[in-house]
């Protein structure tokens, strides 16, 4: 019976410490997006830690051209660029508690993608209070992965969106932009979370198919 025991402790410590892993990341949505669209990305900042997520900088990709950003109160936002002028890394810092343990915070912001299709992938950087840093910059199979934007017509087909001149981009509202780009994101993690309850299901059934096996061997 201890090795039952043993079994079922390490199969659901497994389970709840990938679920957990899962929904961790530091992600920018949408994941998709058409070639010199106008976009609003969404930068969503879990806390994975027992200690706050005090300040988070990302590095703009090449191509991207950053234009603004949305406020979030308790949060200042600095930005640097090239000689050109150009925005190649945009912080947001907290002055107040920031964003503590089982929380996250989105911070969305507006920016031009470039001309040809690609990909553009988003480096993050998330400080914590503690003085840990962690880099959110690696391919997709690092345990610190960094998110992807494939920017292709494909993605304007689907979307019939159309690149935006400054001027037609004035004309949108920045309360529209935010809650289409909110909705946008609310959708993949949705997609996420089911993907996440169909593993979980998964591994609880095969823990109880070793369970009964286990069972049956020590009766013998």
């Amino acid at each position: 019976m201890k090795n039952i025991s043993k079994l079922l402790i390490s199969t659901f410590a497994a389970l709840f410490i990938f679920s957990g892993s899962a929904n961790a990341h530091v992600t920018v949505k949408p994941s998709s997006s058409a070639p010199e669209a106008w976009e609003t990305y969404t930068l969503k900042v879990p806390v994975e830690k027992e200690t706050a997520t005090t300040k988070v900088t990302l590095k703009i990709p090449e191509g991207i051209t950053f234009e603004s950003y949305q406020p979030v109160p308790g949060w200042k936002v600095t930005t640097e660029g090239d000689k050109e002028g150009h925005v190649k890394t945009v912080t947001w810092e907290a002055t107040d508690e920031g964003i503590a343990a089982g929380q996250f915070q989105q911070f969305l912001f507006v920016a031009q993608n470039p001309k040809e299709e690609t990909n553009v992938a988003w480096d993050a950087f998330q400080y914590y209070e503690d003085g840990e840093i962690v880099e959110w910059s690696g391919d997709e199979s690092s345990n610190l992965p960094h998110s992807v934007t494939e920017i292709s017509v494909a993605s304007k087909a689907n979307t019939g969106s159309e690149g935006h001149s400054h001027a037609e981009k004035s004309d949108h509202t920045a309360s529209n932009s935010a809650d289409s780009s909110k909705d946008s994101a609310k959708a993949e993690d949705d997609n996420n979370e089911t993907l996440i309850i169909t593993l979980a299901g998964i591994s609880l059934i095969l823990s109880i198919v070793a369970l009964l096996a286990a069972i049956r061997k020590s009766k013998k």
